[in-house]
């Protein structure tokens, strides 16, 4: 469990170095982190830390990690270390914009290093009340860097940013506590029911959170104006953990998903077809990505419903979208910070001929999200398989197999469209009239790194070592 103590020494740590030496210090704290949790997530190491025996109903807290935390958590401590590095070049050109001396990166590594912290703690945490904790830090954290560093109407977007994730805080707490009251414990190893509308209350409560189709209007505000490494680890790690806390749910009582499979898978493919096809409309690059996010949330709601299969998709999928998303809104971020604030799309076009790396590492970040050649790919496939062990193959006289199959399959096929339309859109077509440029280095060159873990999780051995981790971990047939 040392390696959720190494963020913590970032935290307090980081604010007392210079800013490119705190950086590299945040980085190699996140990156000794992943690298231990990756080991964990390939062995399936499962161990347990008391803390705490708290009175009724709290009941025991404590950390603990196993193939599931292990997952999030190894995404949640690469993409963080990644994004610390892109920080430095970023933030450094965001405060002379705004004004602001280099002091002002204290506070930044400060509340960069919680929030990122407070997420991977969140994934080991034993006791609901404790992932609570961890939450809202991680809500508290991130809207202080949108309000403090955003674009824009920065402190109007940081309080709808604000209000709405506590709504979702809100509804998920009232359900921990009527779980806490059933059970007389909120330990997530003795809680043995969850009544109908405790799993309602953090089911609703997690939609906002995720979002889903109805509940989504303040993400595109808050991924689009939020400081861009903020937004690559809001869009990529912080929504997903929606997933994951429902997760934890579903292992102690999966009955709630059972029960209404159906409305929320067609919810799923509402959500992803909507927002997939708002994609093609936006004309702000941080704006366009956003909307993906939702769409990609949809492939989450639709593999909670598909059995043991389905759930090792959410799992993978949750990672696939971590690296794809990370490195898209660090192309962005790239782009707005070499061509001095540019994010329009009418004022992109033919970008590969100016910012190679950008456009490449772009290509490859899509590709994540298409389940092309990447982790992706297991993902889809692990979707797919739950599709046809929960509903059947798909034939004339199977109607309801046919029927979802093909949403599943709409589903993909918009993904892959709207990847490789913003493709095109930016980066291809009759170049724009801008000239070649040096980018910093701290601002493309870890986008590969990140590629390069995902594709190395698609292929044996790695693929191997974690995918049988987590079928048996699961009990995928």
């Amino acid at each position: 469990m040392i390696a959720l103590l190494l963020p913590l020494i970032a935290v307090i740590v980081a604010p007392f170095f210079k800013p490119r030496e705190a950086a590299v210090l945040s980085a190699v704290a996140f990156f000794a982190s992943f690298v231990a949790l990756i080991i964990d997530a390939f062995t399936g190491a499962y161990y347990r830390i008391d803390i705490v025996q708290a009175a009724e109903p709290v009941g025991n807290i404590y950390m603990f990690g196993d193939a599931v935390s292990h997952a999030f958590g190894f995404t949640i401590a690469f993409v963080s270390a990644m994004v610390a590095l892109y920080s430095y070049p970023y933030m450094a050109h965001r405060f002379e914009e705004m004004g602001l001396g280099e002091d002002e990166f204290k506070k930044y590594w400060f509340l960069y290093n919680l929030y990122a912290a407070s997420m991977l703690w969140l994934v080991y945490a034993g006791n609901l009340i404790l992932l609570y904790v961890f939450l809202e830090i991680s809500l508290v954290t991130s809207f202080l860097l949108i309000y403090l560093y955003g674009y824009g109407n920065r402190q109007w977007v940081a309080l709808l940013y604000f209000v709405w994730t506590h709504i979702a805080g809100a509804l998920a707490l009232i359900g921990f506590l009527l779980i806490g009251f059933e059970n007389k414990t909120l330990a997530l190893d003795s809680i043995k029911t969850v009544s109908f509308l405790a799993w309602l209350l953090v089911f609703l409560g997690m939609i906002v959170k995720l979002p889903g189709f109805g509940a989504h209007i303040w993400l595109p505000w808050a991924h689009a104006e939020a400081p861009t490494p903020v937004s690559a680890l809001l869009s990529p790690l912080t929504v997903g953990l929606a997933a994951y806390v429902l997760l934890r749910i579903y292992f102690i009582e999966p009955s709630f998903i059972i029960d209404h499979r159906i409305p929320i898978f067609a919810y799923g493919v509402l959500t992803s077809v909507y927002a997939g096809l708002a994609v093609f409309k936006q004309d702000d690059y941080k704006r366009l990505l956003a909307y993906s996010t939702v769409s990609q949330m949809g492939y989450i709601l639709i593999a909670f419903t598909l059995g043991a299969a389905g759930i090792l998709g959410v799992v993978i999928q949750y990672i696939s979208h971590a690296f794809g998303k990370s490195i898209l809104f660090m192309t962005a971020g790239a782009i707005i910070a070499t061509f001095h604030g540019l994010r329009d799309l009418k004022k992109m076009s033919g970008m590969h001929e100016f910012v190679p790396t950008i456009s490449n590492a772009a290509l490859l970040g899509f590709m994540n999200l298409s389940g092309i050649l990447t982790i992706g790919m297991i993902g889809e496939f692990y979707i797919l398989k739950g599709l046809t062990d929960t509903f059947g193959l798909p034939s004339a006289i199977n109607s309801i197999a046919m029927a979802t199959m093909l949403s599943v399959v709409v589903v993909f096929i918009i993904s892959g469209l709207y990847s490789f339309y913003t493709m095109k859109r930016i980066y291809y077509g009759t170049p724009a009239d801008y000239s070649k440029v040096s980018v910093h280095r701290m601002l493309d060159s870890h986008l590969y790194i990140i590629a390069a873990l995902s594709i190395l999780l698609l292929l044996p051995p790695f693929a191997t070592w974690f995918i049988d981790t987590l079928v048996k971990f699961l009990g995928v047939a």
